[in-house]
């Protein structure tokens, strides 16, 4: 699920901002060490609370005293309906959520975190994690994306803490804004962010699609639908494409298109209003 693993960057040349320092992994930790090369680390800096992406936070501010910035834990923005789904939903979920990420200093939307050296601003870009933040690296044309936008592969949302329609939205946020280069959390730069941008979007409608073309014969649930849509791949894969498949129906729902025949929950069968 993180492909090569997880992208660390160190930003700066005396005073050094590690973003999404990763997994709690010691020879992780060991190659941040050697890249910092006795150099002052003076920002911790977390896109989302992922345990690939996060707990090496703790570690490296108990090392440093450097501080943490992030927006906050893992369900710091969910929605109203996301909320709800977590506690009466019997949806699952919750694949890999670091509990104890605990920023230092909040990050919101708009915000710039700064040295003398680099200046960075945070866009809130909720969906794959209802916490996460982008960073724009001011004067670079270039943009930390985190696991909102990868090179390698679309991004899973597995609610509740995963929600498409926000992802839709931050989607499109992301479209309005001008960098062209992406340094993702997994995977290469993208250096012409933006198509991969306008990818993602269309390929979400298409599954959407696909959803509503199949809801019109017949009510199906998650699984029913994730074996039919993703005939041609990996079965293996198939417990990660539900969860996205949930997401569409969750949307779906939200948006009054389709409802569950009873409760709302992961095998319940959905029909098309």
């Amino acid at each position: 699920m993180t492909f090569t693993g997880t992208q660390t960057y160190l930003l700066g040349e005396r005073e050094i901002a590690v973003i999404d320092p990763g997994p709690n992994d010691p020879a992780h930790l060991a190659a941040i060490e050697r890249a910092l090369e006795g150099q002052l680390l003076s920002h911790i800096i977390v896109t989302h609370s992922h345990v690939d992406h996060s707990p090496l936070a703790a570690v490296l501010s108990a090392k440093t005293g450097a501080p943490i910035y992030g927006f906050g834990p893992a369900n710091a923005a969910r929605s109203k309906l996301m909320s709800q789904l977590a506690v009466d939903g019997n949806i699952g979920g919750a694949e890999g959520i670091d509990l104890s990420f605990t920023p230092d200093i909040l990050v919101a939307d708009g915000d710039e975190i700064k040295s003398a050296e680099w200046a960075l601003s945070a866009t809130h870009t909720p969906g794959h994690l209802s916490n996460h933040l982008c960073f724009a690296w001011q004067g670079n044309d270039s943009l930390f994306s985190g696991d909102h936008v990868m090179g390698w592969a679309s991004t899973l949302i597995s609610p509740p803490d995963g929600d498409l329609t926000a992802f839709m939205a931050s989607l499109k946020i992301l479209q309005n804004r001008t960098e062209h280069t992406y340094y993702a959390g997994h995977g290469a730069p993208l250096y012409e962010a933006h198509n991969m941008l306008d990818y993602l979007l269309a390929h979400r409608l298409g599954r959407e699609d696909q959803i509503m073309a199949r809801l019109q014969t017949a009510p199906r649930t998650v699984a029913e639908l994730t074996a039919d849509m993703y005939a041609d791949v990996n079965p293996l894969l198939h417990g990660a494409a539900s969860r996205n498949v949930l997401a569409h129906l969750v949307d779906l729902f939200e948006r009054k298109l389709v409802a569950p025949e009873g409760a709302f929950n992961a095998e319940t069968r959905f029909m098309q209003l």
